[in-house]
């Protein structure tokens, strides 16, 4: 077994690995550990109570690749067009941290979320290089999040008997808003992979897989989750199949019509009624006093009484938009968020990320090498649409949505690499 996985995963020939020494079948081994940490972490991301199995996986992970960098028997790469807008906005952040407000808590979210998310990032762009371990990648998230959603469902639905009319989603599992994050990826890549599967028992899979994600998305009633489900959808199939693009346009105006559900959640008046509006101004107010470095990386500084006077700043918001019930202690918009924990030119580095990653996914899917490369490159697209349309109505910065978002700049830059790589092969 072992030797098959040199074989497929390290792709050495059957007599190299018979000669292999014991402290080479070692560090062999420890070769193919980081991947198998890493799609354990990968998996155990959107499920609740597994904190332990991620944090073991994580920095063991590290621990065998900083081992494995010291006795020289892997080459790690930080080649990326992500790289420099990576470095400049880590820096940002670092310098801000003399000047946040609660510098404990800012420390300790620059380290165990900024840092590590792009240790995660580095990690996948230099362990998941081929097209076969994308595809376990994706796999990976696949089964994840249908097995998130489907044990979730069950549990709320059969275990805790609330209606079907009920939200879906509870504070133990992950916020109603950040479900999506998770579901909506998987999705799009079961759609792209059922494409390219011909297996008929893997194909069964990815449609039960489809259908838990796919009602878990929608039972959520998440106004952020379904527009962005749309809207990543018309993106994935706007190059393959434009009548079913206005078939399903027309099927959501229908459906956001005439079911009442979606009818009440989509009626006017809750967007512009929406507490969004009130807390988003309120933290436009607060930004408008740390209007250069934030208020801290730290991400309990907006809402600690401690530091910041939530009622001080939304008492200036005009009356039409301030809540009447208790104030939210979060921004409900990434955007808004990374600008008021870095101010106005960490807001401004971070933009440049997704500058670089239209730049980067567009030339994939306008100059790839094969059709195989530009197909990927246009589920990856669609996907980070998905994303960023939910980042405008949820705090995408932390948590499982944040290793969602990281995850796909990694497979962003793995086409790029690979397309790289074919690109010297034609000219050579």
């Amino acid at each position: 077994m072992v030797n098959f996985l040199r074989n497929s995963f390290l792709r050495y020939p059957v007599l190299q690995i018979e000669r292999f020494t014991e402290s080479e079948r070692i560090f062999d081994v420890l070769k193919l550990s980081v991947p198998s940490l890493l799609g354990i972490f990968i998996f155990f991301t959107p499920i609740p109570h597994t904190t332990a199995i991620k944090e073991v996986c994580f920095y063991l992970s590290i621990f065998i690749v900083l081992l494995l960098l010291y006795r020289k028997k892997i080459d790690f790469s930080f080649t990326s067009p992500f790289t420099l807008p990576f470095a400049l906005f880590v820096i940002w952040a670092f310098i801000g941290l003399f000047f946040a407000l609660d510098k404990g808590n800012s420390i300790h979210d620059f380290r165990a979320h900024l840092l590590a998310y792009l240790c995660v990032y580095y990690l996948l762009i230099n362990f998941f290089t081929s097209m076969r371990r994308l595809h376990i990648l994706s796999w990976i998230i696949i089964i994840s999040a249908a097995s998130f959603s489907v044990g979730g469902l069950a549990y709320f639905y059969l275990i805790l008997e609330n209606p079907i009319s009920k939200r879906f989603g509870f504070s133990e599992m992950m916020n109603i808003d950040l479900i999506g994050f998770v579901t909506i990826f998987a999705i799009l890549l079961s759609l792209h992979l059922l494409r390219l599967e011909n297996i008929v028992y893997r194909r069964v899979m990815l449609v039960v897989c489809l259908l838990g994600t796919s009602m878990a998305t929608y039972l959520t009633m998440s106004r952020g989750s379904l527009v962005a489900a749309c809207i990543a959808l018309v993106a994935f199939f706007a190059t393959r199949n434009k009548r079913l693009v206005v078939l399903l346009i027309i099927f959501s105006l229908i459906a956001v019509g005439t079911v009442p559900a979606l009818k009440e959640r989509f009626a006017p008046d809750r967007f512009l009624n929406d507490m969004r509006i009130g807390i988003n101004l309120t933290t436009l107010e607060i930004l408008k006093d740390y209007p250069i470095t934030g208020i801290g990386f730290g991400m309990e500084t907006y809402g600690n009484k401690n530091f910041i006077d939530l009622k001080k700043y939304h008492a200036r918001v005009h009356p039409q938009y301030q809540l009447r019930g208790p104030l939210i202690s979060a921004p409900h918009n990434s955007f808004a968020d990374v600008a008021v924990r870095t101010g106005a030119v960490g807001l401004a580095l971070f933009i440049v990320v997704y500058v670089v990653f239209v730049r980067l996914c567009w030339r994939i899917i306008r100059y790839g090498e094969n059709d195989y490369i530009r197909e990927w490159g246009i589920c990856i697209m669609a996907a980070f649409i998905g994303v960023f349309v939910q980042q405008l109505f949820a705090d995408g910065m932390f948590g499982p949505q944040a290793i969602v978002f990281y995850t796909i700049l990694a497979m962003t830059t793995i086409l790029w690499q690979m397309n790289a790589e074919l690109e010297n092969i034609t000219t050579s």
